[in-house]
């Protein structure tokens, strides 16, 4: 017998490479973000599951165009390429975390992202777009309001966010403690 995590995390494969999944049907003029949430005390778990899901998706739709971003890497990448992240690693050295969560909500503030995140999702040029990383990147980045900025660059290609917490279909939960009251209209990808 399975848990309800592993019953969860069966059903995502099919779900992905299904062709009404990825034309978007059944979800009206909505924009085709999803979500699937999972405990954060199976991070570990969702990180395996998620290399092995990256490996089979080719193997079970041929010519799938998928695109993986960890948000954590993606964040490290767009400091670099500022010349931030050796600043921003001293910063926390010498005045620790809030001085540079302050420092860093400038370069990193979701109005900003949602352009150089469509730069490396490049959703023109794939079929789906995997999110991850999220729980690593807090609380320098909020993935609810990258989500909300994220709608007009996205098109209609699907975005699929892991999520370590709560999604009930309005707010987010991270961590399972951390509420966002904000709307989100993001649909959730498996019950």
């Amino acid at each position: 017998m399975s848990d309800p995590l592993n019953q969860r995390l069966n059903q995502i494969l099919p779900r992905l490479i299904s062709d009404e999944f990825l034309s978007g049907s059944g979800i009206g003029n909505e924009i085709a973000f999803y979500i699937f949430d999972y405990p954060p005390e199976e991070e570990l778990r969702e990180r395996d599951f998620l290399r092995t899901l990256l490996e089979h998706i080719p193997k079970q739709k041929h010519g799938l165009r998928v695109m993986h971003i960890n948000l954590f890497d993606f964040v490290i990448d767009h400091l670099n390429r500022r010349k931030l992240l050796d600043k921003a690693i001293q910063l926390q050295r010498d005045k620790g975390d809030e001085a540079l969560k302050k420092a860093l909500a400038g370069p990193l503030h979701e109005n900003k992202l949602g352009s150089v995140f469509a730069e490396v999702a490049k959703p023109e040029q794939h079929d789906l777009v995997i999110v991850s990383g999220v729980g690593n990147v807090w609380p320098l980045l909020r993935s609810h309001s990258l989500l909300n900025n994220l709608q007009p660059v996205m098109g209609k290609t699907p975005l699929v966010l892991f999520y370590p917490g709560r999604y009930d279909g309005q707010s987010l939960r991270l961590f399972g403690k951390l509420k966002n009251n904000n709307y989100y209209r993001a649909f959730r990808l498996v019950p």
